[in-house]
């Protein structure tokens, strides 16, 4: 259902450009390359892919010259940042970078940032947000500013998910996805967390309400592992968790679905 809503916010910010976007990306292994490549070639972008290694990767940036690409954070020969310094230095200065790895530690991220890097994906991560911020970074904000709304909650559901460590590819983190959405669609549904929103989930994914559940519970239970409360904290503006203090699903479901709803009226 999410990803759904997703693709058509895609499709919307696609037919609002007239040439095609050009997309270059170091390998990143298939079948995942394949993935990221299907998604993007489906909303009309021209995808490059270069083998990584960092020497390789600038030389054809050059030739190819794209609106955004996405970078290993290491590679072979030269590291992200390094491709990108060498790439500015030829004088070009109107490309989106994007990166990503398979950890993510915050000084690392902050100096990235720091350097003119977008966004930081953490490996694995939905081939669909990526599609969604490549269109958004290529179109620029007064091309999409209208075509947000939906885009924009699902982006900030998966950067909290991404940023708290709860892993992209684990069913949990789907489930709990779609479980913010529909509660912010219907805030009553957090009330009938079992006998409604579980089961409700269950039926988008074709599983049980009660693996929903355990689904969930197990996403929740990997993030506090992972020991990143304060980035939590963070994110909500205030405390609202502990090392010691796990919400429970439906609370934790709850906080998100309220920041998406407090921020929904705000932008409007």
């Amino acid at each position: 259902m999410v990803k759904s809503m997703v693709l058509r916010e895609l499709h919307t910010l696609e037919e609002t450009t007239m040439d095609k976007v050009r997309f270059l990306m170091s390998d990143t292994g298939a079948p995942f390359t394949a993935a990221c490549r299907e998604a993007l070639e489906q909303k009309g972008v021209d995808v490059t892919v270069v083998e990584k290694d960092g020497n390789k990767v600038l030389q054809k940036m050059l030739t190819v010259r794209p609106q955004v690409v996405l970078l290993d954070a290491f590679m072979p020969g030269l590291d992200a940042l390094a491709v990108k310094q060498r790439y500015n230095a030829a004088g070009e200065r109107h490309t989106s970078f994007f990166v990503t790895g398979a950890f993510q530690s915050e000084e690392m991220v902050q100096e990235l940032l720091d350097e003119g890097f977008a966004y930081y994906f953490v490996k694995p991560f939905d081939e669909t947000v990526l599609a969604a911020r490549v269109l958004k970074a290529a179109l620029g904000p007064e091309k999409h500013i209208l075509h947000t709304s939906v885009d924009s909650d699902e982006l900030t559901v998966t950067e909290i998910l991404h940023q708290i460590g709860v892993p992209a590819h684990i069913k949990g983190y789907q489930f709990l996805r779609t479980a913010v959405k529909m509660v912010v669609d219907n805030p009553d549904m957090i009330n009938r967390i079992t006998k409604e929103l579980y089961p409700s989930i269950g039926k988008c994914y074709n599983t049980s309400a009660s693996k929903v559940e355990r689904a969930i519970r197990h996403a929740i239970e990997v993030a506090w592992s992972r020991g990143r409360i304060d980035t939590l904290n963070k994110a909500f503006g205030c405390r609202v968790a502990t090392k010691e203090d796990k919400p429970t699903n439906g609370e934790f479901i709850a906080m998100l679905a309220d920041k998406l709803s407090l921020e929904q009226r705000s932008a409007s």
